[in-house]
């Protein structure tokens, strides 16, 4: 008989993909990092406990996009500064994919809050453009020109607080309690150039960053960098206290209790 797709893996071709993983070289990007200051309130609302507000109300958009061979990717991410158990990090509120697979394993494993989206990274001599976009709206917009040369930074280690959770079959809060991950990523950068430029928030419904205003721009810069990521669990969060956040998750909270038409399956 043909090999039937949908079956079992043996435990030889499990352990393939696993060591296929761990080889991975390191991959580049190109991206744009914006970071401002916003009004400490809007930062400290979107942050479901027991993640607490950083000493600066701190927003950071990362715009980049990775030359994969045959496979082009945008990624992209708004996030506020935070603090969890004395570790500061970033809290993602949105991180637009433009290819589905970037979105499965982030979502899934790690409870990043990818969606699919519209990810721009364009540079003409020293005029750069970065944007991040979904629903035909550019809901991010980073303008500027490169203003020179930086300092290359040792290479450091980034966290960020994602939520992992199932909605529960019957619609009613979780499948089980939710956790709060630490996803620690080694970031090595080879290029790095500062940008003079301004950070546009334009309204979107399904992505409403134009509540944390632009009150400062701290920094924009345009590099070149690779990373890694490593996720655990930092501990189980009260599900109570989630849900009122978990809309951050949809463009549509009643997605989540959406079934099939009758009689389609």
């Amino acid at each position: 008989m043909a090999r039937v797709r949908y079956g079992a893996r043996t435990e030889a071709e499990i352990q393939a993909a696993r060591t296929a993983s761990a080889k991975l070289p390191d991959i580049w990007s190109t991206g744009v990092m914006a970071v401002w200051e916003s009004d400490p309130d809007a930062v400290a609302a979107v942050l479901p406990p027991p993640l607490k507000p950083a000493e600066r109300p701190l927003v950071r958009a990362n715009i980049s996009k990775v030359d994969l061979p045959g496979y082009p990717l945008g990624a992209g991410s708004v996030a506020v500064a935070a603090v969890h158990d004395g570790q500061e990090g970033w809290y993602p509120l949105v991180m637009p994919m433009t290819h589905e697979r970037a979105l499965i394993g982030g979502r899934e494993v790690f409870g990043e809050p990818k969606k699919l989206g519209e990810v721009d990274v364009e540079r003409d001599g020293l005029v750069v453009r970065a944007s991040l976009a979904r629903h035909g709206i550019a809901f991010v917009e980073v303008r500027g020109a490169v203003d020179g040369p930086l300092p290359l930074p040792e290479p450091t280690r980034k966290t960020d607080f994602y939520f992992k959770f199932l909605p529960a079959v019957d619609g009613e809060g979780f499948d089980a309690d939710p956790v709060l991950v630490h996803c620690v990523r080694n970031e090595k950068v080879r290029k790095l150039e500062k940008i003079t430029g301004d950070v546009v928030l334009r309204e979107s419904m399904y992505d409403p960053v134009a509540d944390l205003p632009v009150r400062r721009v701290v920094e924009i810069t345009i590099g070149e960098k690779t990373t890694d990521q490593k996720g655990t669990v930092a501990e189980r969060v009260s599900a109570q206290a989630l849900l009122p956040y978990i809309h951050q998750r949809y463009d549509d909270p009643q997605q989540i209790l959406d079934g099939p038409p009758e009689g389609s399956v």
